[in-house]
C-alpha cells in the first residue's frame, strides 16, 4: 500500500511537470472540454514533424509492419478489437532517435522512461476500438508490466498522413474527435491529477473509411522502461 501511494505521487508529479512544460510552450495548444469538470491534460502541436520526416517513417512502417498485438483483458476478446498493422521502430536508427529525442525533450521526461516508438498502419475498415493506454492492474499482464517500468503516464501520438475518410482518434467520454493531420502531435496524460488512472482517457482509432492512416505512438512509464 505504501509503495502504491508513492507511485501515485510520482505519477501525479509527472503529470504536473509535463503539463507545466506544455502549457508554457508557444506552439502547443491545450484542448479544453466544456462538458467535463475535472481538468484534462490533452494537447496538440501542429507541424511537429515535417512532411519529409513523415514520409520516412511511413516507409519504415511499411517495411516492418505485422498484425498488431494486444494487451488482452477479459473485455478484449473480440477479434475485431484491434485490426491494424504495427511495428516497433529501430530506436537506434538516427532518424528515429532524433524524433524520439524531440518528443522526450518536449515533455521533459527522462528518455529511459519511454517505450520504443511504435509505428501503426490502418487500411480501409481497420480500427482500434475504445481502450485505455494505462494498464489495468487487475489483469494478468500487470505483474510483468509493473516490473518493466510500471504504469504508463503520458501518450504522444503523431499523425503521419491524412486518410481520405475516417480514421479519427476519438475520446468518447470527452465528446471529442481529432481528425488526422499530417505532422501533428496529439499528447495526453493517462493519469488524473491525483496519479490514479483517468477513465476519461478512453479513446479509439476509428475505422478508416477510405485510404490509409499512419501514426507513430510513444508511451512513457512511471519508472525506467526495461
Amino acid at each position: 500500500m505504501i509503495t502504491d501511494l508513492l507511485h501515485r505521487r510520482q505519477l501525479a508529479r509527472i503529470g504536473r511537470e509535463v503539463g507545466e512544460r506544455l502549457d508554457a510552450h508557444p506552439q502547443v495548444q491545450r484542448i479544453d472540454f466544456d462538458d467535463v469538470t475535472a481538468p484534462m491534460q490533452v494537447y496538440c502541436y501542429q507541424d511537429f514533424l515535417s512532411k519529409a520526416e513523415c514520409r520516412d517513417l511511413i516507409a519504415m512502417i511499411d517495411a516492418d509492419a505485422v498484425p498488431s498485438e494486444l494487451y488482452r483483458s477479459d473485455k478484449e476478446r473480440d477479434g475485431e478489437f484491434r485490426t491494424s498493422y504495427s511495428c516497433n521502430l529501430d530506436r537506434w536508427d538516427p532518424e528515429v532517435l532524433r524524433i524520439d529525442d524531440r518528443i522526450c525533450g518536449l515533455t521533459g521526461i527522462d528518455p529511459r522512461c519511454g517505450e520504443t516508438l511504435q509505428g501503426q498502419r490502418y487500411t480501409k475498415g481497420q480500427q482500434f476500438k475504445p481502450h485505455h493506454d494505462f494498464f489495468h492492474t487487475d489483469q494478468r499482464y500487470w505483474p510483468k508490466e509493473r516490473k518493466a517500468g510500471g504504469q504508463r503516464s503520458w501518450t504522444a501520438m503523431v499523425f503521419l498522413n491524412e486518410p481520405k475518410s475516417g480514421g479519427e482518434t476519438e475520446f468518447p467520454r470527452l465528446s471529442f474527435k481529432m481528425m488526422p493531420r499530417t505532422g501533428m502531435l496529439l499528447i495526453w496524460n493517462n493519469m488524473a491529477p491525483d496519479g490514479r488512472p483517468n477513465l476519461h482517457m478512453l479513446h479509439s482509432g476509428n475505422p478508416v473509411r477510405s485510404g490509409t492512416k499512419y501514426i507513430v505512438t510513444k508511451w512513457f512509464r512511471r519508472g525506467f522502461w526495461v
